[in-house]
């Protein structure tokens, strides 16, 4: 799987081939643009590092700030100033940038430091960056979950130069500048340096080796060298009073000599720096190989998760590199939290909650549960150190709310690991934050009044208490679930009976229309709340473009009056949105699974592809490439209900390596390869294990304890899943 995986998908407007049939129908108001970077990572690991051109939103690329239609381009070909750490992956506008300690390898003197380069025989894979400045220095890159070794061969020249920016960070778009608040810079010895920098309140250090014997080291302060200094302290720095400072090692190179640098970072200071770049890279001299062996080996374990049998080397790229964009984020970083003196674990680059969990935890949670539960726990002290549970937690001092985002987020993950009895975590003590979390913000509104606005929040919260229902219940308190289980009741508060769709309110990116078919824990209400089986079909075939003419997708720069009228179509974005993600699913709780099937066939052959333009929109950290590895399996995780549903395979086998090596194997009858412009294929009937299903779902642990699906598939609908429906689960409803 590794060799399939390409890196640059994403990194360029969306460019597929135009859409026809249902496809053609969908409206996508959000950036066309996968916004991913072909960066080195390691698998959930807390360091990145990319060609940096201070471009929007990861700092590698061409594209300026966009939130609508096509990015504009702040850059017309591939340029780069140096080489920096902690990008991003496939967010929007989250207003954090990082790119840390960029580094420059030049032969032109320091006070051209910032100029860009133009990039040529740019390479990636899984771990590994490299590509060549037209001043004709090749740079190769690999990380670690704690490290980066930065490898650069320079042609012959009497004045080469590695040149460290401790200052830089942010991008180069107004208001993109991350400004240090304090930093220390330190050379311990040749080739030895250390320091630390702090901001947004968090202290980011940093331990770094550089073999370069015969070459000086020296410090520099706004582009002025400090011949014989050793130290620089900033106590106190001001956006209208930095300039800039690093460490340079300067001197002749031989044509095709190579120079090594090696980082370690920490969260708690430049000793913890030292012994993290030991650990991941060892001691010594030239160390790049052996990083970059070990990294592409917890790579090639990670990818073997999942294995899937196609003839089409293009769809088996599109599949592995979606696999592989799944598992670059959350950053988890065991022992590193610098605002809480106890070691255990810690995680940031939750971009956000609102993006991953419907798609990106519940495949974490199936393929490494014991990383879900590290992340379980790092979310729990989050909530027990600050107060609540986020939506969003970056590098920075402080959860971020993104209120307008979504509530009670965590609970869905939490009820998934606590119904499929995974250990490790105190469910007591995670009772206690979830109930508080549900208190917070919109919530008082929703306990006072039976709902909160934006509406979509009603819904937010009152799944919240049914999915810390079940952790009451866990946790033998029959009372307070009970309690839960009430007040879960008042989803039907959001919901106009008389539409069968969300109250009039303000919406988050969209449009009632995308938040209207959410897979709640009562669908049957749901679904009896809009009329009843046909009148809830009818509703989400209008939503998905049944019938409908083709659209017109925005373009650069769209005005007002484009983005309302299209907003007014209340149409389906195409995997553009989240709340879209999990709505070609509704279908199944009507009755309609053939629905389901065609909806997906589109999107998973229509909106995917390869090339840098090969994502439909934001990957968001993963949760767009999740949906595909899902959708492209036949199952689909209905989050915090430890529930899959199932669907036709995209695939004709494939193998899930579950918890404790255990395989959960997906085969067909009757599989035909699919083609884009092709019908779907529907199934016709299941079984687990040798034994006939005549549900379309099965529950998580059956997924997590392995086995073997059998899906017979066919070229016309049938009756399975027609008539057995998924569960819901029905509360009474209270007062309002």
């Amino acid at each position: 799987m590794i060799e399939h995986v390409d890196p640059f998908i994403g990194t360029a407007a969306t460019a597929l081939p135009p859409a026809d049939g249902l496809a053609a129908t969908w409206w996508w108001p959000k950036p066309q643009v996968g916004n991913t970077h072909p960066g080195a990572t390691f698998p959930l690991g807390m360091v990145s590092a990319c060609a940096y051109s201070g471009a929007y939103p990861t700092g590698y690329g061409a594209y300026d700030l966009s939130t609508e239609g096509l990015p504009p381009t702040l850059h017309d070909r591939a340029l780069a100033s140096g080489f920096t750490h902690f990008q991003q992956s496939g967010t929007g506008a989250i207003r954090k940038y990082y790119n840390y300690f960029r580094v420059t390898p030049m032969t032109e003197p320091l006070d051209v430091l910032g100029r860009t380069w133009d990039l040529t025989a740019e390479e990636a894979s899984p771990g590994r960056y490299a590509a060549t400045l037209d001043s004709g220095i090749r740079a190769e890159l690999t990380v670690g979950p704690k490290s980066a070794v930065h490898r650069y061969t320079f042609p012959k020249d009497r004045n080469a130069r590695v040149v460290i920016d401790f200052s830089l960070g942010g991008l180069s778009i107004p208001y993109g500048a991350t400004i240090p608040l304090r930093a220390h810079l330190e050379s311990l010895g040749p080739g030895v340096a250390r320091g630390e920098i702090v901001v947004e309140g968090a202290p980011l250090a940093v331990h770094v080796e550089c073999d370069t014997p015969q070459w000086r080291q020296m410090l520099w302060y706004d582009r002025r060298l400090m011949p014989g200094g050793t130290r620089l302290d900033f106590d106190h720095i001001r956006p209208t009073t930095l300039r800039s400072f690093g460490l340079m090692w300067a001197g002749p190179a031989e044509a095709g000599q190579t120079v090594e640098l090696r980082f370690g970072f920490s969260l708690r200071g430049p000793d913890q720096a030292r012994e993290n770049l030991e650990r991941d890279c060892g001691s010594g001299p030239a160390r790049f190989a052996h990083r970059r062996s070990r990294t592409e080996k917890a790579w090639k374990r990670h990818l073997q998760a999942i294995r899937v049998d196609t003839p089409s080397e293009e769809r088996r790229t599109v599949f592995s590199t979606a696999l592989y964009h799944s598992l670059i984020k959350p950053c988890l970083a065991p022992d590193e939290s610098p605002f809480w003196p106890s070691p255990g674990p810690f995680a940031f680059d939750l971009s956000t909650m609102w993006d991953i969990y419907r798609t990106q935890l519940p495949l974490v949670t199936t393929l490494l549960p014991g990383r879900a539960v590290e992340l379980a726990n790092a979310l729990l002290t989050i909530c027990e150190e600050e107060g609540n549970f986020p939506i969003g937690y970056r590098m920075a001092r402080g959860s971020d709310r993104f209120s307008r985002q979504g509530s009670a987020l965590v609970h869905t993950f939490l009820s998934d690991l606590c119904r499929l009895g995974l250990d490790g975590i105190d469910w007591e003590w995670a009772l206690v934050h979830m109930h508080n979390d549900l208190r917070r913000t919109y919530g008082e509104d929703f306990l006072l009044h039976g709902h909160a606005h934006p509406i979509s929040h009603t819904l937010d919260l009152a799944y919240g208490y049914w999915c810390t229902a079940a952790i009451a219940r866990r946790c033998g308190d029959a009372k307070l679930a009970d309690e839960f289980e009430q007040l879960a009741g008042r989803w039907v508060n959001a919901y106009d009976a008389a539409t069968g769709l969300l109250k009039d309110s303000t919406f988050y990116e969209g449009s009632r229309w995308n938040y209207s078919f959410r897979l709640q824990h009562d669908m049957a209400g749901r679904i009896a709340l809009a009329g009843g089986d046909d009148a809830f079909t009818g509703l989400l075939d209008r939503f998905f473009g049944y019938g409908a003419p083709a659209v017109r997708q925005p373009g650069l720069a769209p005005d007002a009056s484009e983005m309302a009228a299209g907003y007014a179509l209340g149409r389906f974005e195409g995997l553009n949105n989240e709340p879209d993600m999990e709505s070609p699913w509704a279908y199944m709780y009507a009755g309609r699974p053939d629905r389901t099937a065609e909806v997906v066939h589109a999107a998973v052959h229509r909106q995917f592809g390869t090339g840098r333009g090969g994502l439909p929109g934001n990957d968001d950290s993963g949760g767009l490439s999740s949906w595909y590895v899902w959708a492209s399996l036949g199952l689909f995780p209905v989050a915090g209900q430890d529930l899959f549903l199932l669907n036709a395979p995209a695939f004709a086998e494939s193998r899930l390596r579950v918890a404790g090596g255990d395989t959960f194997r997906i085969d067909t009858i009757g599989f035909t390869e699919p083609r884009p412009d092709g019908p779907p294929q529907y199934v016709q009937s299941v079984a687990l294990n040798g034994t006939t299903l005549t549900r379309p779902w099965l529950r998580a642990a059956e997924v997590h304890h392995g086995g073997t699906l059998t899906v017979a598939l066919g070229p016309e609908p049938s009756d399975w899943g027609t008539a057995e429906r998924p569960p819901s689960h029905p509360v009474p409803s209270p007062a309002a």
